[in-house]
């Protein structure tokens, strides 16, 4: 994965757990003029490893996070060199805004220069399926390839809808998850227009403080997840390392509004229950939960609210946290990102801390793991985003078989 914590799994993983923020000043474009001047860039980020500089010149940046992203993935599993039925590895990739840089890039040339100046790349190399398509294309990946994009719900829709086609048959394997690079003038300007974000300018590492009296919106963020789902057998046959097992999927609309979660956290409630039932789990089976957590004031309660109506007195033993009071909010790759955050709790037995959180909201009552991570016995634990539009996905992850 590649975040604003670092560019690979290890260096991000071990920021996380030592409870470290990636937020900073913006300094890739002028923000002097924004409300919000901060976000969770990507930092130090070399293509080179990943892509020669030519190919790299016509993908738009999210693809090239992606792209990195997923070759960190097949090598981890094994897979760079093959070995497994091109016909029967697919790809569910998607982004929550897609090549919004690009589409600045060529709406400037267009309006300075005439169309002849947009480049023959433009469309390929900044469409949402491009990122999917370009690790196809390198792998020979010829099973199911799609791209679903459903706002900041996409990494999870995708991971989600990934392992139903290994359930059903369609494939053994799929490179599943989400990449984003937002921290564009368009893409800042947009959040910021819709007051969405943030505005502590003066402090931006303590901007994201999921559950606290003192939230003021999410910060925007940069980067990308990428894993890779096996059915069991296969796996086991070929030697694999197991983290996990995807054992439930949840899905919801909340049918409420463009922007705001529904009253008490009702749909994303519905999508927590749908995923315990398709696991079979009852509620006390989930032993943390890594929380969508935006720091927004109106979703950090409802989604409180959710989880009281789902666990019950139960909610109040379970541990909740927030991984983007760390990373900020990655858009369509947030739920992809934390996805990996959940395998790799289970694999370490290690809850990841929510920073920030001085003094909770009075309607925010639950444990959050505040400060620092916490060793735990943990055997399932459930991911939830929720996204514009009020689209939700909640996945439960299990120990490795």
């Amino acid at each position: 994965m590649v975040t604003p914590l670092g560019n690979d799994v290890a260096s991000t993983w071990q920021a996380l757990k030592d409870g470290q923020s990636g937020i900073n000043v913006l300094e890739h474009f002028d923000t002097s003029a924004f409300s919000t001047r901060f976000g969770g860039s990507i930092k130090n980020f070399d293509n080179e490893p990943y892509m020669s500089a030519k190919d790299a010149k016509r993908m738009d940046v999210f693809i090239l996070y992606g792209v990195a992203a997923g070759v960190q993935a097949m090598s981890d599993a094994g897979l760079e060199e093959g070995g497994f039925d091109p016909t029967r590895f697919g790809a569910a990739i998607g982004s929550g805004i897609g090549g919004i840089t690009a589409i600045e890039n060529n709406a400037e040339l267009i309006r300075g220069a005439g169309p002849r100046k947009i480049s023959p790349f433009f469309v390929p190399g900044s469409i949402i399926n491009m990122l999917g398509g370009t690790l196809s294309i390198r792998y020979n990946l010829q099973g199911p390839n799609i791209a679903v994009t459903t706002a900041c719900t996409t990494g999870t829709h995708n991971i989600g809808l990934a392992a139903q086609m290994i359930a059903s048959g369609q494939a053994d394997l799929m490179i599943a998850g989400g990449a984003e690079m937002a921290t564009s003038p368009v893409g800042l300007g947009g959040f910021c227009a819709a007051r969405a974000l943030s505005t502590r300018n003066d402090d931006p590492q303590a901007a994201s403080r999921p559950w606290d009296k003192d939230r003021d919106g999410f910060v925007l963020s940069d980067g990308a997840g990428i894993m890779i789902l096996e059915e069991y057998e296969h796996a086991r046959q070929r030697g694999a390392k197991i983290y996990a097992e995807i054992s439930g999927f949840g899905m919801s609309a909340d049918a409420f509004h463009m922007t705001s979660p529904s009253e008490n956290g009702r749909g994303a409630a519905a999508c927590m229950q749908n995923a315990l039932n398709s696991a079979g789990l009852n509620a006390g089976d989930i032993d943390y939960v890594n929380a969508h957590g935006t720091s927004t004031t109106a979703g950090d309660i409802a989604e409180t609210q959710a989880v009281k109506t789902v666990f019950g007195d139960y909610a109040y033993k379970l541990p909740v946290s927030s991984s983007k009071s760390m990373i900020g909010h990655l858009l369509g790759a947030a739920g992809a990102v934390e996805s990996i955050i959940c395998v790799l709790s289970l694999d370490e037995q290690v809850i990841t801390p929510t920073i920030n959180l001085d003094e909770a909201d009075a309607a925010c009552d639950l444990d959050y793991v505040p400060g620092s991570s916490r060793d735990a016995k943990l055997n399932a634990v459930l991911n939830n985003s929720f996204g514009f539009g009020g689209t939700n996905g909640s996945l439960i992850f299990a120990r490795r078989p």
